[in-house]
């Protein structure tokens, strides 16, 4: 049963070597493009038509960022197994393995935060456009 084990160990050692690479370049992604540009998403300009625009840049960078936190959890789906191992030898990969997964996950929870935000806005601000162009009519009815 130990040599099993220890086989199965290594397997997974293994597998993570191969998986490793999708997180390596999944991180560098996330730290020199994605949170950049969630940055950028932070102060949102005041009129709605460079709101809109905003959203539509937004949504452009939403589609590859979704891609590559999808990627990133069907990478970390594969090495649900290491939940099972405990050794020594399996800790530093589990180490590594729970710090792509923390990243991951905060980044994607991010641009979830900032999709919401934005979409919100922009409701706001066609709403208030609304509001507006009514106040508007109703003075040029009033004047009229």
């Amino acid at each position: 049963m130990l040599s099993n084990k220890r086989i199965q160990e290594l397997e997974l050692v293994m597998e993570f070597e191969k998986v490793e690479e999708c997180f390596k370049e999944v991180s560098s992604w996330i730290e020199n493009v994605g949170r950049k540009r969630l940055k950028e998403t932070i102060n949102l300009d005041d009129s709605l038509e460079m709101l809109l625009q905003a959203q539509k840049h937004f949504r452009e960078f939403d589609l590859v960022a979704s891609e590559y936190c999808r990627r990133g959890q069907e990478a970390l789906k594969k090495m649900d197994r290491w939940e099972d191992f405990s050794s020594v030898d399996v800790h530093s990969y589990r180490v590594k393995l729970q710090t792509y997964r923390d990243q991951l996950e905060e980044f994607c929870t991010q641009l979830d935060e900032n999709r919401h935000r934005i979409c919100e806005t922009v409701r706001l601000y066609e709403f208030f456009d609304k509001v507006r162009q009514g106040i508007c009519s109703t003075e040029e009815g009033v004047k009229s």
